[in-house]
């Protein structure tokens, strides 16, 4: 007899300003012991200042497991599409004057 696995549903709710989504061309994480801080940040060419588009937090479990659903989400991409170019030569500076997350 096959062994079922406790599988739970979650209901969903994706309100509508938030279902056309943010876009960013930046991620700056940062962590403390406890939890790991995601900054998504939006850099448009020639300004010299980037805005914070949103910032997200989580505990550094659901930071690997966020980890681990990324990693598979682009091997399943790269397969179909191939392999991403993630180096492009450019630099980025960073002048993050934010002080480091501490719990």
């Amino acid at each position: 007899m096959e062994e079922k696995k406790n599988e739970q549903t979650i209901n969903i709710d994706l309100p509508a300003e938030v279902a056309d989504g943010i876009y960013s061309n930046l991620a700056m994480i940062t962590h403390s012991p406890s939890e790991f801080i995601v900054d998504f940040i939006r850099m448009m060419p020639g300004l010299p200042k980037a805005k914070v588009q949103s910032r997200i937090i989580l505990t550094p479990q659901h930071a690997k497991r966020l980890l681990r659903a990324l990693t598979d989400n682009i091997e399943r991409y790269e397969s179909v599409h191939g392999r991403i170019k993630d180096d492009d030569g450019t630099t980025i500076p960073y002048n993050n004057m934010s002080p480091l997350a501490e719990a």
